[in-house]
């Protein structure tokens, strides 16, 4: 069993908690993530580790809660406890002395390239960190990356905090300044922000790589359910990622996977609602 510690909310549907989990903490790497039950005989579902601290033996964990398996575990206040927290799981980031690093982070992915930032940033690199959402509300750890970021720049949708557009027309901005031009790109976020990116830096020959979360059971490749075409190979995301070079990810038959099962989600969430109804 995993005491939570903290349960904070950032954003609309999305929360921060802190969980006890001393091997893990000692032992994870920025990347990596852990798969989570809230009670026995339930669904695992896959979550960054967005940070650590392993002297006190914690792990920070940032959660959308969208679905019953999340909307779950956010419930858990401080003093509950979580049943099953398995990790660290997949490969570590690939941290390495590039010079001028852009880490871009749309809605709940800024969460998870926190981790990534820092580490990057904490090996000498000069981090210029761009984070979008749809509107304030969604733009999330502005304060925490401006840290140890040169820069962090802001875009939203709707004009209502930084600049209105999107990631990519800030990216644009940076590759065609030579003073501020990054070596490599990290990016996490939606699938179609992911490859819009991808393809902005591919003329240039910018290093990237994107951080994927598609359909995950297991965690540990057995399921196979998070293969991913990488170049004219199949990766499995659990074990092999989840990050990998953005300009040899087949985006297309991904977003495909990500929408297959939506009939059967949106029947589930129907059933949910019932249910919640006749129970009250």
């Amino acid at each position: 069993m995993f005491e939570v510690l903290s349960n904070e909310t950032l954003a609309p549907n999305l929360h921060r908690m802190t969980v006890r989990a001393p091997r893990i903490a000692a032992a994870r790497k920025a990347g990596q993530f852990v798969m989570i039950r809230c009670e026995q005989g339930e669904e695992r579902i896959p979550l960054t580790i967005g940070d650590g601290d392993s002297e006190a033996g914690t792990i920070t964990l940032f959660i959308q809660a969208l679905g019953a398996g999340t909307q779950k575990i956010v419930s858990r206040q401080p003093g509950e406890f979580l049943r099953d927290v398995a990790g660290p799981l997949g490969m570590a980031t690939d941290i390495e002395k590039w010079g001028r690093v852009a880490c871009i982070g749309g809605g709940v992915g800024t969460a998870v390239l926190f981790p990534m930032a820092k580490a990057l940033a904490d090996l000498g690199n000069e981090v210029t960190t761009i984070i979008g959402g749809r509107s304030k509300p969604y733009i999330i750890l502005a304060d925490e990356l401006a840290e140890f970021s040169a820069e962090v720049q802001i875009t939203t949708d709707d004009g209502s905090l930084g600049q209105q557009g999107f990631v990519t027309t800030a990216l644009q901005a940076l590759i065609d300044d030579p003073e501020r031009c990054p070596e490599a790109v990290f990016a996490v976020g939606p699938v179609p922000m992911m490859r819009a990116i991808s393809e902005l830096t591919r003329p240039y020959g910018i290093k990237t790589l994107v951080s994927l979360n598609p359909i995950m059971i297991d965690g540990t490749g057995m399921c196979g359910g998070c293969r991913v075409q990488v170049g004219d190979e199949v990766k499995f995301a659990c074990v092999d990622g989840p990050e990998f070079d953005a300009h040899r990810v087949d985006f297309a038959s991904l977003m495909d996977r990500l929408t297959m099962y939506r009939e059967q989600e949106n029947s589930c969430r129907l059933d949910e609602q019932l249910n919640a109804s006749a129970a009250r």
